[in-house]
């Protein structure tokens, strides 16, 4: 896979007042603003295009991240008037995507407020009979009840769940292709999926924040660079 996308058009408002001034993906983690993290794993990971999508201060991502070229990357922006959540930033920046997969349909997303190791070398190039691919965490503090569970490959859903899904994943193009236009969360579609049999998952066991509190922001930085 040679796309990826980059969800950056929240608003934080849980980390307020940090991002009354800042967007929450150019928060700085241990000196860097956060979304930089990213572009240089998916830059190492061979990817070669990257959307990104912007709402609040989006005009700040723009004039900090520019064409891309110094990550060695393309990057092109989804600007949206207001943020049209996960699902519906995707399918907004759809026609975007659509042109740089060309023939391809498998496409990397990455939530920009995340903070982790991940090798996104590992993800799959095919998903085969499904139609997505979670990348799925142990249940941090902040959500002891998990999301969903693995059986072999597939991604489940149970009574007590092991997993938190990290915010990122590998999605077929067609997933969103028959979907309007508006605010529109992820969540949904994944449940479907599941009771389908038709998301894959793996577990990263490596370092995984969500950078959803100051505290939490708060945390990263106290760790050992």
């Amino acid at each position: 896979m040679k796309v990826a996308m980059i969800l950056a058009a929240g608003r934080g408002e849980r980390m307020r007042p940090l991002t009354d001034h800042t967007p929450k993906p150019l928060l700085e983690v241990k000196g860097q603003p956060l979304i930089e993290y990213h572009l240089k794993k998916l830059a190492a990971a061979g990817i070669e295009h990257v959307v990104i999508n912007h709402a609040w201060l989006g005009e700040q991502i723009v004039a900090l991240l520019g064409d891309g070229s110094r990550y060695n990357l393309s990057i092109h922006y989804s600007a949206e008037p207001e943020a049209l959540e996960t699902a519906g930033g995707i399918v907004k920046a759809l026609p975007l995507l659509k042109s740089l997969l060309k023939n391809q349909r498998y496409f990397t997303v990455i939530n920009a407020d995340i903070y982790t190791d991940f090798d996104f070398n590992l993800l799959p190039d095919d998903l085969n009979e499904t139609r997505g691919h979670l990348v799925l965490v142990n249940n941090p503090p902040h959500n002891l009840k998990g999301n969903f569970d693995l059986n072999d490959h597939l991604v489940v859903r149970k009574q007590h769940n092991q997993f938190t899904f990290s915010g990122i994943a590998v999605y077929d193009m067609a997933l969103f292709a028959e979907l309007s236009q508006k605010k529109r969360p992820l969540a949904p579609l994944l449940f479907e999926l599941v009771e389908k049999s038709q998301l894959s998952g793996q577990q990263h066991q490596g370092i995984w924040f969500d950078i959803g509190t100051p505290q939490r922001l708060d945390e990263i930085n106290r760790m050992e660079r």
